[in-house]
């Protein structure tokens, strides 16, 4: 089957696939496709993302479902809400042609009213999250019990979610009879379990395995002590002109923390994680995909259903710590036939991390070097050309007789003028910049290492757990995060280039609190700032945090003096690891 018009889908399903420009199926589509409209097994199927897995499992049983009943036949199961609303969109599109072919996307962090009253329209097809789906299944709202097919996308990544229970529960809702198609990027002891126990004698397709990696991305990693890590990543991106790229953080705040980080460096980036409202999220995805913005700077789960072909580059701002994960994000770039670079950030001490990386994955991950002003500038000039000489839209009518006589230039003193005129803010940042590998590894950066493995804790669990910011609310809950050890505001030794946080206040502006618990309850600088944010979360404006000295039986910590009472009262309603927490200040 080299062609869609070789298989023996239905012409309206043709019709629709062609408009969208399906001519040759992928293999996951060349296997899955006449196997689920021949058979009457379940299925497993290993697939990464972006193999076309939605069109795989979606075509055949468009051809088989039946269009006259208004009972839910198809029931497609799915880790985050982007990604079931990209699949629901998909299979609209597939079904184009099909006038009595209804389908329905139930999510987290959206009216379940409004989601009820659209179930009234009968749809034959639901796609959801096991969350949403559970809320239905209690208010009899969905009826599961005609369903033919049963399709759980990103398995993995829905247990690894916390979603084991709730596929259970659902999965047990629906009938015996049905077909049930499992498929995911990896196969854990986890999926291995729920297929056991649910499937039935499945058969197993494999695409795109571990070990088969793209050969159109080029690995590159860089090695850098935490300290400098965010001004590496600045000159990584000037080195790198006209990207478009997705930036990849462990948690969440870590995620919101680099990308308020770049904005503040004048860069079109903005921030994708758990902890942002539904209509946040929506307003990012759609600024990224419209292109307003070129960085998205995002968590491995909120990425999820993130489908976008033109990436240039993936950037690993932190090592995930499955290899499996490190090939699925890198395979997000070098798409369509085109060359993608993948570039990782890596500290000192994860060099053995990074090692096992590469011999699980066979992956040749070459070491580069940070690149100094000088090279910045060569790139950037380059950048200038390939624009020049790609973007050829007239966009602007405007009289020739408005240039004036340029004869007194040659053409390249012409072209010296304009590049020093566009290049002049970033030439003068990075003029007699010296090699961030000259500057040695430090007992800091240890120990910013060993405050960054802390923050593990605070890992992005997707949008089931979408309550609000646990960090005090809103998008910049976790701005205070990066204090230095005397609480003010770090400068990097590259010749002051700060992180751009507000100056601490006059001592006099600040409060300074007896906290009754410290190192011997396990208490970090990170928890302090976490407790304090929490206090303060209904505050329109977040405080200043000023020294934080965490002692052996108990700490001190310096906050602006106007949120005095109301860290006191928010203290009251919080426990550390089941400890009353209490604060008075501190004479």
């Amino acid at each position: 089957m080299n062609l869609f018009t070789e298989t023996n889908l239905s012409p309206a399903i043709l019709k629709a696939i062609g408009e969208l420009g399906f001519v040759s199926p992928t293999e996951i589509q060349k296997q899955t496709i006449p196997f689920i409209s021949t058979d009457i097994r379940d299925l497993i199927a290993l697939a990464q993302t972006g193999t076309g897995k939605t069109a795989a499992f979606t075509l055949p049983i468009l051809d088989m479902i039946d269009d006259g009943s208004r009972k839910i036949q198809l029931l497609v199961l799915c880790p985050t809400r982007e990604l079931c609303l990209q699949i629901t969109k998909d299979i609209k599109n597939y079904s184009k042609y099909m006038q009595n072919i209804k389908t329905t996307a139930v999510y987290g962090g959206s009216s379940i009213t409004d989601q009820i009253r659209s179930l009234r329209d009968k749809p034959q097809i639901i796609v959801g999250t096991p969350g949403r789906v559970i809320d239905l299944i209690n208010r009899k709202a969905l009826d599961f019990s005609e369903i033919r097919w049963m399709i759980l996308d990103e398995a993995d990544e829905m247990l690894s979610m916390g979603f084991k229970d709730d596929l259970e529960t659902i999965l047990r809702e629906t009938p015996e009879t049905k077909q049930t198609f499992l498929f995911s990027a990896t196969m854990n002891k986890e999926v291995e379990r729920i297929s056991k126990n649910y499937l039935t004698s499945p058969h197993r397709i494999s695409v795109g395995s571990i070990n088969e990696v793209k050969k159109n991305i080029k690995h590159e990693y860089y090695v850098v002590g935490y300290r400098h890590k965010k001004e590496a990543l600045k000159r990584l991106i000037d080195a790198n002109p006209n990207q478009y790229s997705i930036l990849f953080c462990r948690t969440r705040m870590e995620t919101q923390e680099v990308a308020d980080f770049l904005m503040q460096n004048g860069y079109a980036a903005d921030a994708l994680h758990g902890d942002l409202s539904q209509a946040q999220r929506d307003t990012v995805m759609k600024k990224f995909r419209l292109k307003n913005i070129d960085i998205l700077v995002a968590t491995d789960v909120a990425a999820r259903g993130l489908d976008v072909n033109s990436l240039t580059h993936v950037i690993h701002y932190s090592l995930p710590d499955d290899p499996e994960v490190f090939v699925h994000r890198s395979g997000r770039t070098g798409r369509a036939g085109k060359d993608g670079i993948s570039m990782s950030l890596i500290k000192p001490e994860e060099s053995r991390k990074l090692k096992q990386i590469k011999q699980s994955t066979k992956i040749d991950i070459v070491e580069k070097k940070i690149p100094t002003g000088k090279k910045i500038i060569e790139a950037q000039v380059a950048g200038v050309f390939e624009k020049l000489f790609t973007e050829h839209e007239s966009l602007v009518e405007f009289d020739s007789e408005l240039i004036p006589d340029l004869s007194a230039f040659t053409k390249e003193e012409l072209v010296h003028q304009l590049l020093q005129l566009q290049l002049r803010e970033m030439a003068l940042y990075y003029k007699d910049k010296d090699d961030l590998a000259d500057q040695k590894f430090n007992s800091d950066d240890r120990g910013d290492s060993r405050r960054d493995r802390g923050r593990g804790r605070d890992r992005d669990r997707g949008d089931r757990r979408d309550s609000g910011n646990r960090f005090g609310g809103g998008r910049d809950g976790g701005r205070d995060f990066g204090r230095d050890r005397d609480g003010g505001n770090r400068e990097s030794r590259d010749g002051g280039n700060r992180e751009f946080r507000k100056p601490r206040k006059d001592s006099g502006d600040m409060v300074r609190f007896f906290f009754n618990l410290g190192k011997r309850d396990h208490l970090k600088k990170i928890d302090m700032l976490e407790i304090i944010n929490k206090s303060t979360a209904k505050s329109k404006k977040r405080p200043d945090i000023g020294q934080i000295e965490i002692l052996e039986k108990f700490s001190f910590f310096e906050v602006e003096k106007s949120y005095k009472d109301e860290v006191l009262k928010g203290l009251q309603t919080q426990k550390f690891k089941g400890k009353e927490m209490r604060a008075e200040e501190a004479s």
